[in-house]
């Protein structure tokens, strides 16, 4: 039973990092996937190189998987954050399922449009891509449940926002662009990525809020998400070493180094944002967050 409603007794706090992410993805996270032009993308995929066909898709088949997955698991942060009685932060929440499922649609236009594939891509889920997408995401995300703990909470956040979305989604937004901007390749696929990766830098802002939200109040748990953080880095890493292992000749010229080092750098960074939370107020961290989030354009 309900016994109360926030908006009918203290109102929105507007000003809060919730309601400013909320407000962000009101005005930018209505695209729609069906409106991008794909033409001149499935022309430019008749061009492309098998191995240069085959990296893309391999990449496609990673974001598809796990666009879908956290569709599929996000429901249960949700619902834990709703009986805490959170409502901006819930408000925000609501525009998650909604993104993850049009980048859920967004990919599976590609695969249709422009690659013209029967979809049968799970060969390319290595075992580093598996132990995240199929096992550690679906876990964290189901024990709420059950458990809506702050380090159930944690767990979550950090497996999704930190891990799958800050360090393997943001490698692979870059590798992206790598391989299609130089050349001035698939140019629909180059605006959809733009607009997902803008769609996903909210979803790490309110990761890296709800974690130093949690942190601040409780330091205990600094420890154990540091060492889960660094648990899932291990496979994060591996998706990209597995990935580079497929192929003798790496096609799009790639280099495993840049991207080795581009995915510890986001890593090491949302760490030491993390750490920064320990000590601090709730009034600290969300100036620090609102701050942020008016500095960034996404």
């Amino acid at each position: 039973m309900h016994t109360s409603f926030a908006t009918t007794t203290r109102g929105l706090r507007r000003d809060s990092p919730p309601m400013r992410l909320f407000e962000k993805a009101k005005r930018l996270g209505v695209w729609n996937p069906s409106a991008i032009d794909l033409s001149r993308d499935a022309a430019d995929w008749g061009r492309l190189s098998e191995p240069e066909r085959d990296l893309l898709l391999r990449l496609t088949a990673l974001f598809q998987a796990g666009e879908e997955a956290v569709t599929l698991d996000l429901l249960p942060l949700v619902q834990a954050v709703a009986r805490e009685g959170r409502v901006e932060e819930e408000l925000f929440l609501t525009t998650f399922l909604f993104e993850e499922a049009k980048h859920t649609d967004f990919f599976a236009r590609f695969l249709d449009e422009v690659a013209a594939t029967d979809h049968n891509l799970s060969r390319y889920h290595t075992p580093s891509f598996r132990a995240l997408i199929y096992e550690a995401l679906p876990a964290a995300m189901g024990r709420l449940a059950t458990d809506a703990s702050p380090l159930a909470q944690a767990e979550a956040a950090l497996t999704y926002n930190m891990i799958v979305e800050g360090v393997l989604a943001e490698t692979g937004y870059h590798a992206y662009f790598t391989m299609l901007e130089a050349s001035d390749l698939l140019p629909g696929t180059r605006e959809g990525i733009r607009l997902l990766k803008q769609d996903e830098s909210r979803h790490i802002a309110y990761g890296v809020y709800l974690l130093s939200r949690l942190i601040a109040a409780d330091d205990a748990l600094w420890a154990p998400i540091e060492a889960r953080m660094s648990e899932l880095l291990l496979h994060a890493m591996g998706v990209i070493d597995e990935a580079f292992q497929c192929y003798e000749v790496m096609p799009f010229n790639l280099q495993m180094e840049t991207f080795s080092t581009y995915a510890l750098a986001q890593f090491q960074k949302r760490l030491e944002r993390l750490e920064s939370a320990r000590g601090k107020s709730l009034a600290e961290i969300e100036r620090v967050t609102a701050h942020v989030i008016a500095e960034d354009d996404g």
